[in-house]
């Protein structure tokens, strides 16, 4: 009900940047597959993060 006021946990906030991330390689896909890729690769750096942030819990 008040989720207004709860702050993200760091895995939200990386999850939400992988998404991001995610998306604007879909988008640069058709127009530059060497974009595409390093929007691909900096994703999964952030996914290694996230796992690792779970792997430590």
């Amino acid at each position: 009900m008040f989720t207004f006021f709860k702050k993200k946990s760091v895995e939200d906030k990386l999850r939400d940047q992988y998404n991001r991330l995610m998306e604007e390689r879909e988008r640069l896909l058709s127009i530059n597959q060497k974009e595409s890729s390093i929007k691909y690769n900096e994703a999964q750096r952030i996914l290694n993060q996230i796992e690792s942030l779970k792997n430590a819990v």
